[in-house]
């Protein structure tokens, strides 16, 4: 980018360094081998851990390093930088980690947050269900107090980390009749009587990345694994979206700066009618136009980086992180595509691996039609 980044500490790209050699050791050379066999080796999650790539944000006492969340971001840059979509680590160290530090007392500190660490247990959130989507007040997944358990009942989908996972967090109503006041968070273990996992769903892409089914019948959950108070559950979702959302950004920029560079070093290499397919008017205007809006997003992301570092980003404008630069990062990708060629059609090269693996970013973390929605309410 022509406009330099001012974010980052030389701390910061020491860590980026650490980050990019690891992957290019222990994650590329494998990735194809873990795309045919739908989810990562749990090999890679412990050497993440032990090269203190896992919840580095949490606290030294939990196995983490206290790291600021630019730290999250550079993990999040390297692993699109690579090319490797299978690892979930993402959702593992800024989604289902901070929900247990926030929300969670100190015995369940203890019992989770150190092996999560070490790679020692893989977690998972369980949000959507077969007939529900973006609409989380809509869960039919439900939980009864009996005695010193909580019997859960209930069928979640398409749940990243859901084959792997040690411990999912389940997203579940207590008190159907209080609406989005009945939603409780309860966090299920592996091997728990009535909890079961389903197949390995077979995805267009992110096919390293294991997606699963998970079933619940007559599951009994100690009534201690109730992360943060009954009923407060829909709250919590709340208040953790804003940063799922500016972390989907973060890895749909970083995909289309990514596609961009792929795209430019293509055409400026193949040849048609004998000179390079970069010599080309329209060549040179699409690749413009892709960087220029390249280069909008990559500062409009930065920005809401900056206010997110000072507890100043909202609901509606991670909402529109999300929704715009996903909605870039296709276009974008779509584009590079189109000026590969044939070559852009075949999953050896990294622009069409790109675009299958791109495509969801439009619709999880709620679609992107949810996010004009969110952003209409501030503004109508």
């Amino acid at each position: 980018m022509s406009i330099p980044r001012t974010l980052f500490s030389e701390e910061h790209e020491m860590f980026r360094d650490t980050v990019r050699k690891f992957y290019e050791k222990e994650v590329i050379p494998h990735h194809e081998q873990w795309e045919e066999d739908g989810q990562v080796s749990r090999e890679v999650w412990h050497k993440a851990g032990a090269a203190g790539l896992l919840c580095p944000s949490m606290p030294e006492a939990f196995g983490g390093a206290d790291a600021d969340f630019l730290f999250t971001v550079v993990q999040a840059e390297e692993q699109v930088r690579a090319g490797t979509s299978g690892p979930g680590f993402g959702l593992h160290n800024d989604i289902v980690a901070p929900y247990i530090l926030k929300y969670g007392n100190k015995e369940q500190h203890q019992r989770w947050l150190p092996a999560m660490a070490r790679g020692e247990l893989i977690g998972a959130i369980a949000m959507t269900e077969p007939g529900t989507g973006s609409d989380l007040q809509g869960v039919q997944t439900r939980a009864r107090l009996d005695g010193d358990h909580y019997v859960l009942n209930g069928q979640k989908t398409y749940i990243t980390n859901g084959y792997m996972c040690d411990l999912v967090i389940v997203v579940c109503k207590t008190n159907p009749e209080e609406g989005a006041r009945g939603i409780s968070l309860l966090v299920v273990e592996a091997g728990t009587d009535g909890f079961e996992k389903g197949r390995k769903l077979k995805k267009v892409g992110m096919k390293a990345q294991d997606t699963s089914e998970l079933f619940f019948q007559d599951c009994r959950v100690p009534r201690e694994n109730l992360l943060g108070e009954e009923g407060a559950g829909f709250g919590y979702l709340m208040n953790e979206l804003v940063q799922e959302r500016l972390m989907i950004g973060v890895g749909a920029i970083a995909s289309a700066e990514r596609a961009l560079q792929t795209t430019i070093e293509y055409t400026k290499q193949r040849k048609a009618f004998g000179r390079t397919v970069s010599s080309f008017q329209n060549t040179r205007f699409k690749l413009a136009e892709m960087h220029t809006e390249v280069t909008i997003g990559r500062i409009f992301l930065d920005r809401c980086i900056e206010a997110h570092l000072k507890g100043e980003l909202d609901v509606p404008t991670a909402a529109m992180t999300k929704y715009w630069l996903t909605d870039l990062q296709c276009r974008v990708i779509d584009e590079g595509v189109q000026l590969h060629g044939g070559a852009g059609y075949m999953l050896e090269y990294p622009i069409a691996r790109a675009f299958v693996d791109s495509r969801v970013n439009r619709i999880y973390g709620g679609t992107n039609e949810i996010m004009k929605e969110l952003i209409s309410r501030f503004i109508v």
